[in-house]
């Protein structure tokens, strides 16, 4: 189900907020191939309690400079009341080698998306959405920061496939073109005598 699109319905629970940090922003203008946007700043976590179930899932509101961390510094952001979202599913996030082991959750800050134990600190399902920038609501973060990072496997089935077709060529070229030699000094005395 990973980056499959879905639309929730349902209120955050603002008092149970976290950050995934540092993270820098994906949709800053002026970005190229090598650079992601400007660094320093806070993917906000919120649990949202949906309208149709009681479930509560976890909601990645989005991208936040580092001085907007806190809540009080973007109320206007901090949406009260029934909302319907637009997001993308995401699974957990894998531990980089150079990212120090466990997460800051008595804080509320996160190195990685560690989805079972966020849930769990939480108190949520671990279920996890990554909003889009359409439903970002004015005055919070920054939603549609989903990075897309797909499984590329193409240089291993290069060298897969011209590796195979080498060595079938081999195997024919020895087969067909070329008599193997002969298998003892005996059979070659024989056959260079005839």
């Amino acid at each position: 189900m990973e980056y499959r699109p879905v639309i929730v319905r349902g209120e955050f629970d603002h008092s149970r907020e976290m950050k995934i940090g540092p993270r820098s922003n994906l949709l800053k203008e002026g970005g190229g191939l090598l650079t992601t946007g400007t660094g320093g700043g806070f993917h906000i976590i919120t649990p949202f309690k949906l309208a149709d179930r009681e479930q509560t899932i976890l909601v990645n509101r989005g991208w936040v400079r580092g001085d907007h961390a806190d809540p009080r510094t973007r109320r206007e952001g901090q949406v009260q009341g029934e909302v319907e979202i637009g997001g993308i599913v995401r699974l957990e996030e894998k531990r980089y080698p150079m990212t120090p082991k466990g997460n800051f959750r008595e804080t509320g800050y996160w190195l990685y998306r560690d989805l079972e134990k966020m849930a769990k600190t939480a108190g949520t399902e671990p279920i996890f959405i990554d909003q889009d920038l359409r439903t970002s609501i004015p005055g919070g973060p920054l939603g549609g920061q989903t990075r897309i990072s797909l499984r590329n496997e193409h240089f291993s089935y290069i060298i897969t496939w011209y590796t195979l077709s080498l060595i079938t060529f081999v195997m024919w070229y020895r087969r067909y073109i070329r008599p193997p030699p002969p298998s003892t000094a005996f059979d070659y005395i024989r056959k260079s005598l005839k």
